[in-house]
């Protein structure tokens, strides 16, 4: 039965439904129409249970209402510094994406969303933090991006992030200092390895390497820049080093502007080390390798950390054979051999003219989760796939083991953790071998020996 307060509420609502069915109409093709009497017993209808309910006016049964948008496409921002000091790194993280976003397209883009497809909005960070903050902006507020890639270097991504938490806009960094995802922000995910796995990889790789030599690290030493990338890499060597029982005779630090390694060199020598490991940017890498060879650094073995500089082809073009013999740590096997990875490499070489390594490579693996997470977010949250918390969600619902994705990556896996990193992480070593980088850590996956010590 309806109480009295049930019977006056559903007959206000009566009187104002005649009322509306007496004066509304609508407008089509320039005409006015009066509401069919179907029509208006339909709203009469629905307004009764809402009102006898006590909810709002319902909306279902009424022309186009309750369905979900149309999505065309899926506005895709990409931030890296594609001038200044890192734009070796930003440039070629472009042609990655640019490269997948096209793969992607022309295989019929997100299917769960209609065919929708990405669409490349591309801004230049400028190799700064405030370039990175701006560029995040406008890809927010005026492109209106649903997710934004980037922006290599930890500092400057951080600078976004102020951007887009507020706006639960999903960032996937392709930055790799720790502290992205250990500050509680809500709406980042980073699949690439830590800054700190860096270090620690390149550590366990040195000390298997002379331990196949009958050897032990007793004096090494640690050179690093003196940015946050540097100092959070550092750190892991060093973690690793003494959980170990190693201990680190010097650990040097230089200004990332350095225009002269001698008196670096000079410190290296007078600590007599059996190894050195080293983490540098790109301009500083070429220096320190250049610096090494004319001043006749006597060392068994030289291990960078961190997947900027020293083995890349960029790095080898500008340093030449100083570069021979030293290795790095990488986000990427640009030799993993799945079918996918090695078809992605030649298409990459066809295109770009060199062997893509550590920003083409996250890029790589960074857009094909993302196709994986789009198309589950379509399928679970159909009235709001591009949501930031739709996003979030379907990514963490993600357990990658076959696909181009995994395919792509060192260990094979992508799954994403708590904190927004992928638990599966994994670096590799390559190492300059006659002027060409090639795998040589993990052991079992290498694809060359490594060559040890150095002459």
């Amino acid at each position: 039965m309806v109480s009295k307060l049930g019977r006056k509420s559903v007959s206000r609502s009566r009187n104002r439904v005649v009322k509306y069915r007496l004066t509304s109409k609508y407008y089509m093709d320039g005409k006015i129409s009066a509401i069919t009497r179907a029509q208006a017993l339909v709203v009469i209808a629905v307004v009764v249970i809402a009102a006898v309910a006590g909810v709002g006016l319902l909306t279902i049964g009424i022309p186009g209402a309750g369905r979900t948008p149309q999505i065309s496409e899926v506005r895709i921002g990409l931030v890296e510094p594609l001038s200044g000091a890192y734009a070796v790194f930003g440039n070629e993280a472009k042609q990655a994406a640019e490269l997948i976003v096209d793969e992607i397209n022309s295989k019929g883009g997100i299917s769960s969303l209609g065919g929708a497809k990405l669409r490349l909005f591309v801004e230049d960070s400028k190799s700064t933090a405030d370039g990175a903050r701006l560029a995040a902006e406008k890809l927010v507020n005026v492109d209106k991006v649903n997710v934004i890639i980037g922006a290599f270097i930890s500092a400057h991504t951080l600078t976004m992030l102020d951007v887009t938490e507020p706006k639960k806009i999903l960032i996937m960094a392709d930055a790799l200092v720790d502290y992205l995802t250990a500050r509680g922000f809500k709406y980042i995910v980073r699949l690439p390895p830590k800054a700190s796995v860096h270090g620690a990889t390149s550590v366990d790789f040195a000390v298997e390497l002379f331990k196949q030599n009958g050897m032990k690290i007793e004096r090494p030493v640690i050179v690093h820049f003196d940015g946050l990338f540097g100092e959070v890499t550092a750190d892991g060597i060093y973690t690793r080093l003494r959980d170990l029982g190693i201990k680190v005779v010097d650990r040097i630090k230089y200004p990332t502007d350095i225009t002269d390694m001698s008196p670096i060199i000079e410190r290296i020598r007078q600590a007599n080390p059996d190894i050195v490991f080293v983490v540098p940017y790109y301009a500083d890498s070429v220096l320190f390798a250049k610096a090494v060879k004319t001043l006749g650094l006597k060392v068994k073995f030289i291990a960078g950390a961190g997947g900027t500089g020293l083995s890349d082809p960029e790095s080898i073009k500008a340093a030449g054979d100083a570069t021979e013999y030293i290795t790095n740590t990488y986000s990427y096997d640009p030799f993993l051999p799945t079918t996918y990875n090695k078809q992605l490499v030649q298409n990459f070489q066809n295109k770009y003219g060199k062997l893509p390594t550590e920003a083409a490579g996250i890029i790589f693996y960074t857009l094909w989760t993302l196709k994986e997470a789009l198309e589950l977010s379509g399928k679970k949250f159909p009235d709001n796939p591009l949501s930031g918390d739709s996003l979030m969600q379907a990514l963490s619902e993600l357990d990658l083991r076959s696909g181009p994705a995994a395919e792509t990556y060192p260990s094979g896996r992508i799954k994403i953790g708590p904190t927004g990193d992928n638990i599966y992480a994994q670096a590799v070593v390559l190492q300059v071998q006659n002027g060409k980088p090639v795998l040589v850590y993990p052991f079992e996956k290498a694809s060359a020996k490594t060559l040890f010590p150095r002459p």
